[in-house]
């Protein structure tokens, strides 16, 4: 036995050899099984039990037969296909989903007890009046109670009659979501942005860039760059003053070195294209700059006036309205 072959019994193993007639005979009795079932694939109900059960015992005895894996995948095929048709079925079966009228169980105790509609039922309109029941004649509790002592001769308990009557059936609750109705009154169109607003911030900061350096050319040694920046009274300001001096940086017009272990900045040329082809290069640094670097430079240089004049609070125009 190679190491190929399938352990089913002494007659089911892997074949190569198999007679060709063979297992063409057992290829089409598996398509002809399959294409049975697949006819009533849509319509599981038109396909009997005992006829399903018939088509699988036909593949059970034709599998005595497989000894390819062509015809082992044919046989697996038909048996999902009848797999799938049994739980269609069982589906359509609907077992016990029919659910407890306690309205129409009421209705029918209280007719069989004599009650008004047993009147109504048993005598036409056209009928003797004289020969009705009258309406306020109690329920015979007696028939339904000879009823019951044919069933059972002990005494009904309390909860006796736990069951479906004390089963309350649920109803879904639909909650209706009320649409939000917006005031036109207070729908605001949004503010558009022009460029000549944009025109107008780009103007501000380069007033205020040329402002850093007018002073820088006015103090032209090297000056602690937190001694230049910090504006003691605002610290919204010394942001500002930092953002305008790294445009002159950029530019290549301030110079930014530590001398000593004190960070300084002064005016330089911009360099040429042989310091460039002499090794110098670009460099940039990010400056953290928060509130408490802000305090703690104030304290350790001593600033009590900044050097940057105090620019009035910066106001932002957004359409045809002026934002301070």
């Amino acid at each position: 036995m190679s190491d190929f072959e399938m352990n089913r019994g002494d007659d089911m193993v892997f074949d190569p050899d198999q007679d060709p007639e063979e297992k063409r005979a057992v290829r089409q009795n598996y398509r002809s099984l399959t294409k049975k079932i697949e006819e009533h694939q849509g319509n599981p109900n038109d396909f009997a039990t005992e006829e399903l059960l018939s088509q699988v015992q036909k593949a059970d005895k034709l599998f005595n037969k497989v000894k390819g894996p062509q015809e082992a995948t044919l046989d697996s095929h038909l048996l999902l296909m009848a797999s799938n048709m049994g739980a269609q079925k069982a589906r359509a079966m609907k077992s016990g989903s029919g659910a407890f009228d306690v309205d129409d169980f009421i209705s029918k105790l209280v007719r069989y007890m004599g009650g008004q509609k047993a009147v109504e039922d048993t005598f036409p309109e056209d009928s003797d009046e004289d020969d009705r029941q009258d309406e306020s004649s109690p329920l015979d509790w007696e028939r339904i109670g000879r009823k019951a002592m044919a069933k059972s001769r002990r005494v009904p308990t309390m909860g006796f009659m736990l069951g479906p009557l004390s089963i309350e059936q649920k109803k879904r609750t639909v909650t209706k979501r009320s649409k939000l109705e917006k005031n036109k009154e207070d729908e605001r169109k949004p503010q558009e942005l022009r460029e000549e607003d944009i025109q107008r911030s780009e103007n501000e900061t380069t007033k205020n860039v040329a402002i850093l350096l007018a002073i820088l050319k006015d103090n032209p040694d090297p000056v602690n760059i937190f001694r230049f920046v910090v504006n003691p009274n605002d610290f919204a300001q010394s942001v500002e003053n930092i953002f305008y001096l790294s445009f002159l940086i950029r530019d290549a017009k301030v110079a930014f070195e530590t001398v000593d272990g004190e960070p300084v900045i002064y005016l330089c040329h911009p360099p040429t294209e042989k310091d460039y082809e002499d090794g110098l290069k670009k460099n940039q640094m990010v400056l953290e700059f928060d509130m408490a670097t802000w305090k703690r430079a104030i304290d350790v240089f001593n600033i009590t006036d900044s050097m940057i004049p105090q620019r009035p609070p910066a106001r932002t125009r957004l359409g045809d309205k002026w934002y301070g």
